[in-house]
């Protein structure tokens, strides 16, 4: 007979709080013309994408960071102290430690929260959110606070036609707390790293030197649009199955926000009722890798668009390959 002593946590948890920051620079079109033969016809053609924000010097990950979780954790009505555990999404904090996490735990005024950051690219908000959840119901922490922030103009080749356009900055946070019912459904997750090269950093750090060229983010566009198009749906079904959920049944529809094309090639796929909203925040905000989906989720509640309580299917899928989808109920 095993001599642990079994783990008390909540039985369920859910999302209690959103909040969002993106940086006061809007950047149009036109600025990004300046670097590559395009036009804005065809970079809102391809993608959707009008303007996109990049952060200043003093906007920096851990900045915006707190500016979102301060928000998010005033709208979940708690005390940053109450928080047991910051999470942090990111691909573009350039120090491989210590984890930025822990700055911000710190910063926010949290009783030593146990932080750390995860490398999971535009599907990482979705692995926070998913070990959140585990941390609440296995009661190694009360409240968890889940955030995805990039500054990925810092990653990001102005020269290159295929993915100067895309990339934006920004940070999304969401603070999950215990619930007495399911408001965050099983997680449908994973990786094909077999397709690892589809996107990636161009040149690792320890080559910066030799290779004279920043490292970028680059990527096989049509071979990502295929599979996002076409296995993410699959894997979105999936999460909708898993959480008892029929198309119908949802609300709201929040994909990570890298291409209107591929929302709206997903939307079809899903056959998606009329009545179910879908974010489209990638048309202002660009593709903000891990903070894409909770700066939608923010930005269509604050706007009136969905509302608390809302069901909503929420799917990340990017470098890697990796992914995660579920079902939740909206703070």
């Amino acid at each position: 007979m095993s001599k642990i002593k079994p783990s008390k946590g909540a039985p369920y948890a859910r999302i209690l709080g959103v909040g969002g920051y993106r940086p006061t620079r809007v950047v149009p079109n036109e600025v990004i013309l300046e670097t590559i033969d395009s036009s804005d016809e065809w970079i809102r053609s391809r993608s959707g994408i009008q303007t996109r924000h990049w952060a200043n010097a003093e906007e920096t990950v851990a900045a915006m960071s707190i500016e979102a979780s301060g928000k998010a954790i005033a709208d979940a009505g708690i005390s940053a102290e109450q928080i047991g555990g910051v999470i942090v999404s990111t691909v573009s904090h350039f120090k491989q430690t210590p984890a930025v996490a822990t700055e911000i735990a710190d910063k926010l005024g949290t009783n030593k929260a146990a932080a750390f950051d995860i490398s999971a690219g535009c599907a990482g908000f979705g692995y926070g959110l998913t070990l959140a959840k585990g941390m609440i119901v296995e009661g190694s922490a009360e409240y968890v606070l889940v955030i995805g922030v990039e500054r990925l103009s810092d990653l990001t080749d102005l020269e290159d036609r295929a993915t100067a356009f895309l990339f934006g900055d920004g940070a999304g946070a969401v603070v999950v707390g215990p619930s007495a019912e399911p408001a965050i459904g099983p997680t449908v997750w994973g990786s094909e790293g077999d397709k690892s090269e589809t996107i990636k950093q161009t040149v690792a750090w320890t080559e910066y030197d030799s290779s004279g060229k920043f490292p970028a983010i680059t990527q096989e566009g049509q071979a990502v649009f295929r599979w996002a198009v076409f296995e993410m749906a699959k894997v979105a079904q999936q999460a909708l199955d898993a959480a008892g959920i029929s198309p119908s049944d949802l609300d709201v529809f929040i994909p990570h926000q890298a291409n209107e094309r591929i929302i709206d090639s997903m939307v079809k796929t899903l056959k998606l009722p009329e009545h179910v909203t879908v974010a489209r925040d990638v048309r202002t905000t660009g593709n903000t890798s891990a903070a894409s989906i909770p700066l939608a989720m923010e930005r269509l509640l604050a706007t009136g668009e969905a509302k608390s309580g809302d069901t909503a299917l929420v799917i990340g899928f990017g470098a890697g390959l990796v992914y995660a989808a579920t079902v939740v109920t909206l703070p």
